[in-house]
């Protein structure tokens, strides 16, 4: 089975310094976009992690303070890329913008990227102030696939629909070519959708999250619902009037900063 493209499939695998989408940082990105016509176009860039504080002067005059991040050791362990290796690299701020370009007409796959690659890049792109919308994109993910089928990891995945054994794991240009073929073997292998709108509603379902990290949902009314802490399952906005001090207390919270959004969001619809 051949899959029916209406616009650009983007598929994509990140390496960061870690797994905490509200504080980490991408350090690798790689990227493999396929055309309905057949073309297709890829690359893979390094990335200078750095954390953005937004500051005052003794004026009064805000500016921006952007200081590197160390790679810890037990990430690089895992990819392989150290803070040497990402010094002359330029930061996400420098590359946001051509990347929002180049995602502006494309969805998306991944592996298991529902949960991390996606969230992840979310928050990059808020931390520098590059507008994208990916909500308004369907998102495939293979691993779901695979996990409804046969539930391995990517490197059994690989060897499993393609034969083939994955060199580099955890390399993101690995990673993301590993993917796509993955992909294609299962689109060959399994009566599944033959369209990407379809697809991604296999892999995740309808919308059951208001945000990416899957803090808040929606209940059978379609609406938003706390999934998580004392108020759980219970909607949002109705929360917000009964507890003046809670939405305080979430804006004080480690959140990811998408997720503050929309709690703020809701929060205004209550004013």
């Amino acid at each position: 089975m051949k899959l029916h493209l209406t616009r650009p499939l983007v598929f994509f695998d990140l390496e960061a310094t870690g797994l905490n989408i509200a504080t980490d940082r991408i350090v690798e990105i790689s990227y493999y976009k396929v055309f309905p016509n057949g073309n297709t176009e890829g690359k893979t860039l390094r990335v200078k992690p750095t954390v953005i504080r937004h500051k005052t002067d003794a004026f009064g005059k805000p500016f921006v303070e952007e200081t590197v991040m160390h790679i810890p050791e037990e990430s690089t362990q895992i990819h392989g890329i150290t803070d040497a290796d990402v010094a002359d690299c330029p930061t996400f701020r420098e590359i946001a913008q051509d990347l929002a370009d180049m995602l502006q007409d494309s969805d998306l796959a991944g592996y298991n990227s529902n949960h991390f690659d996606i969230p992840l890049l979310v928050e990059e792109f808020l931390r520098v102030g590059v507008k994208v919308n990916l909500k308004q994109k369907h998102c495939v993910d293979a691993y779901q696939i695979f996990v409804k089928n046969e539930q391995r990891n990517l490197a059994s995945a690989y060897r499993f629909y393609c034969g083939k054994e994955l060199e580099n794991a955890h390399s993101a240009n690995a990673d993301t070519m590993a993917t796509y073929e993955v992909l294609k073997a299962q689109l060959e292998r399994y009566d599944l959708p033959d369209t990407i709108e379809a697809l991604a509603e296999y892999t995740t379902g309808p919308a059951r999250y208001a945000d990416f990290a899957g803090r808040v949902g929606y209940d059978q009314e379609g609406q938003e619902i706390f999934l998580f802490g004392k108020y759980k399952n219970q909607r949002v906005a109705d929360v917000y009037r009964r507890d003046k001090g809670y939405y305080g207390w979430l804006m004080a919270g480690d959140f990811p900063a998408y997720t503050r959004q929309v709690f703020t969001r809701i929060y205004l619809k209550t004013k």
